[in-house]
């Protein structure tokens, strides 16, 4: 989850996506995501012109 995280914050530049990050690695526990939620967001699609 922190890898795809990590994708996304290095592909956007989103500070936001940053701070998601950083909880996620302090209290993996914290956030509950099921094992779907993550293979969706794989797919999604990033625009690389930022």
């Amino acid at each position: 989850m922190i890898d795809l995280v990590w994708k996304l914050f290095s592909q956007t530049g989103n500070i936001e996506t940053y701070l998601l990050m950083k909880e996620l690695e302090s209290d993996p526990s914290e956030l509950d995501l099921d094992e779907s939620s993550t293979t969706n967001l794989e797919n999604l699609p990033v625009d690389s012109n930022m």
